[in-house]
């Protein structure tokens, strides 16, 4: 009885063996025909970001980085002076303190320019309106005064609306 079992244990473990590889090529087959588009994929987008396709990602930056320095040496942007600006803080308390800025805008244009000097009152307007309502704590540190030329871009772009503004450059800024 035990050599039965023993041959029955050895058909097992042969049968098996036997079947183990004839399922390991259908295997590879599956795994080779789930690896093969991938890296064709792979592939083809390793060379579209390359450029190493005529319509790829590389070519289409590579026109538009040539057609750049064109329209920069075109119109050079143009700054426009802004009057000071003198007006009260929002502090707490009685204690009161001042701003004073001068400033420029840059525009792109010549004829920006000219649309933002006919809005300076409003720009100006603006900008103290503004002004009034900051706190002195919200101007410290180089973070303050990005926030506070983020907000004034923002403003002088809804003054002089068909001129775009780009950036405003601060010659001073005292908080007293």
């Amino acid at each position: 009885m035990a050599g039965s079992q023993g041959k029955a244990a050895a058909d097992g473990a042969a049968g098996g063996d036997a079947g183990a590889p004839a399922q390991q090529p259908g295997g590879r087959k599956k795994l080779l025909l789930l690896a093969l588009p991938l890296l064709l994929l792979g592939g083809g987008a390793g060379a579209y970001f390359a450029g190493l396709l005529p319509f790829g990602r590389a070519a289409a930056t590579a026109e538009t980085a040539a057609a750049a320095p064109e329209a920069a040496v075109a119109a050079p942007p143009v700054f426009v002076t802004m009057p000071e600006i003198l007006a009260n803080l929002n502090a707490p308390g009685r204690r009161t303190s001042f701003i004073r800025v001068r400033s420029q805008v840059e525009v792109a244009g010549p004829q920006d320019a000219a649309a933002l000097q006919a809005a300076m009152p409003r720009i100006v307007d603006l900008f103290t309106v503004y002004l009034r309502e900051v706190r002195p704590e919200e101007l410290r540190g180089s973070a303050g005064t990005h926030r506070l030329r983020e907000e004034l871009i923002a403003r002088a772009n809804v003054a002089a609306h068909p001129a775009r503004v780009t950036d405003v450059l601060f010659t001073e800024i005292i908080v007293q």
